[in-house]
């Protein structure tokens, strides 16, 4: 017989509680043994370094035991080894009971050690490139000068603190701090002797950084991480701005030696393409660049955008280089396409910037200097490229003066050339106006003679073309004629240039001519073949119209071929050839009826010294050959000269040079001392 409803329901509850009674003690010893495999699996998983692993443990645990104290310090921890700080610290906040002080601060100090390696990616807006970096100095700068945290976590604020305004371009205040580490001899880490090194470049300390970066490398040779910059990189440019070109080539080049061209990544089957060998082929190429010897560079840099004609920085670099060979159209191509590639790529900027300058194409180079100051105001680069910018169009003034002494049918036994010019900063990115005064003077058998002009005139520029006009009153009293003079330079490719002058009282007149009151109209025209800095031809011709009705036309023919090129030092070769014919003889200069020579050259150019822009270099020429005469024998003549360059700072280059020439004139051996001077101040 089935028992009543009100009997079944106390048996149930009776079972109930046995069941309880029985397995419930069963159950409540499972539940710590499984979160403790758990947790001891996440804490194996970290101790692997599988972050991502141990975070899904402990997330286990805390799924099903939310106020597990040990699941929610683990999580905050791991989260903050992920880079995932700003969660971490949202989780440390709520902890029951709330974390230490000190484990706090330390969250804090790992926040802002995430924070500076998050300022090396994109930043969030364009517009505002150092926001990531700032806020890092900020918080690293809050702990630093924190005088109640304890003297190991405000050292560590101060180390991070150095390698956050490296990357906020504050070379000045990481600097600053690092001297004042240095007199309390805190011994730097790796990473932050990095980065220090780098701001000693930027302030212009290059041996220190040298030893820094040196040091660096012995206490972290690498291999390093992806978002790791390459110490030997900022090694080769401190060994090239300290003056130790070898050790910059080697450490290059043995860099770029060393990386593979691929790499092999988990999980995919081809092989990428190594950026670290990039860069470090990058890098030797601009390397050839800065050491004049841009031929190579090239060399090295055209493979490598024919492999990855989409990469932008190899894009730029060529064209960097294509500019030094003297090819601006073609380098002002690859600059377009590295910008396009690459919208923040400041270098393309500057770079189109520069090739327009020299194009005489001044309409967009604000426009491409005030995108690259937007996007990296505080670099460097940018600002020399603005000041450089500035420099040319502002005010130029030039000087130049030659003093001669010998025997010379034109000079006599002394004479001397001066010239001066003032041009105004640029107008409407179109025009100068121009400033100019001309002054010489000789000693010849008859007396003493002196040619004077002081006028004015128009420059004009167009995308490869600069013309003038300008109109320069005599001011002696042996030829009243005005000087009435224009020309222009015209580059009609990246290889072909013409040049043609016209005045209608030349310079070209023989100023024994000017004694006796003779001028000349004068046209000369010049064509010029350039294949790149190596190899170079041109052809000119000239007509004189002198105003005693002789008439000369002159010739002169070119070819230069680079011989040797080593860093900081060129060795040309080449030869020349010219003659004349007059109309008219037996006038009172020198005229012969026909003449025509040639001659074997040679020119040796090198840098003497640099630092940053001050720099002296020095050029050698030499010319040896033939001079034959109508009815006179034919004879040897050469040409010596010597002269050097100093830069003091950018924006003023003096020169001097002092030369011998001695070639027959009818006959008679005559020669020639000749000491010049100038002066540029400008760009």
């Amino acid at each position: 017989m089935t028992p009543p409803r009100t009997a079944r329901v106390p048996r149930a509850r009776l079972c109930l509680a046995l069941a309880l009674a029985l397995h419930g003690p069963l159950a409540l010893a499972a539940a710590p043994s499984e979160r403790d495999a758990l947790m001891a699996k996440a804490r194996d998983e970290r101790s692997a370094g599988h972050r991502v692993d141990a975070l899904a443990h402990c997330q286990e645990v805390l799924a099903r035991w939310p106020d597990d104290r040990e699941a929610q310090t683990l999580n905050v921890a791991l989260l903050t080894e992920m880079g995932a700080t700003t969660r971490a610290r949202e989780l440390a906040a709520r902890l029951q009971p709330p974390q230490s002080v000190g484990d706090r601060v330390h969250l804090d100090a790992d926040h802002i050690a995430h924070e500076i390696r998050w300022a090396n990616g994109e930043p969030a807006d364009p517009r505002a490139p150092y926001a990531e970096a700032d806020r890092a100095v900020a918080d690293a700068r809050r702990l630093a000068d924190d005088p109640q945290l304890d003297e190991g976590l405000r050292q560590r604020a101060e180390l991070d603190l150095l390698v956050a305004l490296d990357q906020a371009g504050r070379a000045d205040e990481v600097v600053t701090r690092y001297d004042a580490l240095r007199q309390r001899n805190v011994a730097l880490p790796a990473y932050v002797e990095r980065a220090v090194a780098d701001a000693l470049l930027v302030r212009r300390r290059p041996a220190e950084a040298a030893t820094l970066y040196e040091d660096s490398i012995a206490k972290d040779p690498g291999p390093y991480g992806a978002a790791d910059f390459e110490p030997r990189i900022g090694l080769m440019y401190a060994y090239l701005e300290s003056g130790q070109t070898d050790k910059a080539i080697q450490t290059i080049d043995a860099l770029a030696a060393k990386e593979p061209t691929w790499t092999r990544v988990p999980g995919i089957r081809a092989p990428i393409q190594n950026q670290r060998k990039v860069d470090a082929d990058l890098n030797a190429a601009t390397l050839r660049e800065y050491v004049d010897m841009p031929a190579d560079a090239y060399d090295r840099l055209l493979p490598l955008s024919r492999e990855a004609p989409a990469n932008s920085q190899i894009r730029r670099e060529l064209g960097m280089v294509e500019l030094a060979r003297g090819w601006p159209r073609r380098a002002q191509e690859d600059f377009n396409i590295a910008g396009t590639l690459d919208r923040r790529d400041v270098g393309a900027y500057i770079g189109e910037a520069d090739a327009a300058r020299v194009l005489n194409d001044y309409e967009s180079v604000d426009e491409d200097l005030g995108v690259a100051q937007t996007l990296a105001d505080r670099n460097g680069r940018v600002a020399r490229a603005v000041q450089s910018w500035n420099r040319e169009r502002g005010w130029q003034f030039d000087l130049s003066t030659e003093q001669g002494k010998g025997s010379s049918p034109d000079f006599g036994d002394r004479d001397a050339t001066t010239q001066a010019s003032a041009a105004s900063p640029l107008i409407d990115d179109h025009w100068r106006v121009l400033a100019l005064a001309r002054y010489s003077t000789a000693d010849l058998p008859e007396g003493d003679v002196r040619r004077s002009r002081v006028g004015v005139g128009v420059i004009g520029y167009a995308r490869g073309l600069e013309a003038y006009v300008r109109a320069l009153p005599a001011a002696d009293r042996y030829v009243g004629k005005t000087a009435l003079e224009a020309g222009f330079d015209w580059s009609i490719t990246d290889h072909w240039t013409w040049a043609t002058d016209y005045s209608t009282a030349g310079e070209d007149a023989p100023l024994r001519g000017q004694y006796y009151g003779i001028s000349a109209k004068t046209l000369d025209t010049a064509v010029t073949w350039r294949a790149s800095e190596l190899t170079q031809a041109r052809v000119g011709l000239s007509r004189d119209n002198f105003s005693d009705d002789n008439k000369r036309t002159s010739w002169t023919a070119s070819l230069t071929q680079r011989l040797h090129t080593a860093p900081n030092l060129a060795l040309d070769g080449g030869i020349e050839l010219g003659g004349s014919m007059n109309t008219l003889t037996d006038r009172p200069y020198f005229n012969p009826r026909r003449d025509k020579s040639y001659a074997i050259t040679g020119r040796l150019q090198n840098l003497l010294g640099q630092f940053y822009e001050r720099s002296v270099t020095q050029r050698i020429d030499v010319a040896v050959g033939q001079y034959a005469e109508q009815g006179y024998a034919t004879d040897w003549m050469a040409t010596i000269r010597y002269g050097q360059t100093f830069q003091p700072r950018a924006g003023i280059r003096l020169g001097w040079g002092i030369g011998w020439h001695n070639q027959p004139y009818d006959g008679q051996r005559e020669h020639r001392f000749v000491l010049d001077l100038t002066m540029h101040w400008g760009e």
